[in-house]
């Protein structure tokens, strides 16, 4: 069993955002987060709790808080700012703050186009703005994002909770929790690197294959050992995620009235409704 944090508590020392949301073009691994002991911080994404996963909710029971307005604010926000509008009011949502990412995939195949988030817990408002331009536009494996990819973008917004840390490196289950692992590397600086929850199932990865893609994500080089596994301090959490396609994004404003106080016309294309 885990020590439990608070509902949405990160860790003591997660000041840092970071990338996790799983592969870019088949390589492992390539949206994980790592950080070393000082202040340099790499930018950090998540998993679903909701039927698909076998469960009808959250954890304990309780009502999920993501929804599809927070991925409708993201596109608000995004389009705005490749438009040169004037950024979106703020929206109705609660503005709680949580750990989040926010992550965009593009295509009918969708390609992870950019994942950024924070284990910082942020009122979602603030958070949710600054994270959608970030990870559009500041993900150092693409580049920046533009006007004409928009119609193919997938929008996922995941918060995470329930934050437990754990004496077994193998103490969680494959696509129901995220980890995120701290270690000492060959040159005894901590680093640290996370995976969303979805990531290690979508992989077809196992628990060891997951740790040890971790781990080489967080710059681990050397030969990985199971003695060297056991010294990981691994923290476990779950993750509410929301997807929402443009031709979504679009039926859901012009069909229920979503304004969230924008001035700026619906966007003039939309052939992909």
């Amino acid at each position: 069993m885990g020590r439990k944090r608070g509902f949405a508590e990160a860790p003591a020392d997660s000041k840092m955002a970071a990338g996790c949301c799983g592969v870019k073009k088949q390589k492992l691994s390539s949206c994980s987060s790592s950080s070393t002991s000082s202040n340099n911080s790499n930018e950090n994404h998540c998993k679903e709790v909701t039927r698909a996963n076998g469960f009808s909710g959250c954890p304990g029971g309780r009502s999920m808080v993501v929804n599809s307005e927070m991925c409708c604010f993201c596109f608000d926000v995004l389009y705005c700012h490749l438009y040169g509008y004037q950024p979106p009011r703020s929206p109705r949502f609660t503005n709680d703050p949580y750990p989040l990412f926010v992550t965009w995939k593009i295509g009918r195949d969708k390609r992870l186009r950019g994942c950024i988030g924070t284990f910082s817990a942020m009122n979602l408002h603030s958070g949710l703005r600054e994270y959608t331009l970030t990870s559009a536009l500041k993900d150092s494996r693409f580049p920046p994002m533009t006007r004409e990819e928009l119609p193919r973008l997938f929008c996922s917004v995941s918060l995470l909770t329930n934050f437990e840390d754990v004496g077994d490196y193998l103490d969680w289950e494959v696509g129901v929790h995220g980890i995120r692992i701290e270690f000492i590397n060959e040159k005894g600086s901590k680093r640290t690197a996370t995976y969303l929850p979805e990531v290690a199932k979508e992989q077809g990865w196992d628990h060891i294959q997951t740790i040890d893609s971790l781990l080489r994500k967080g710059g681990y080089k050397a030969p990985i050992s199971n003695d060297f596994r056991k010294t990981i301090k691994l923290t476990r959490y779950h993750s509410e995620k929301m997807t929402l396609s443009y031709s979504e994004y679009l039926a859901h404003r012009q069909h229920h009235h979503y304004q969230n106080g924008i001035a700026h016309p619906l966007p003039p294309y939309n052939h992909y409704s």
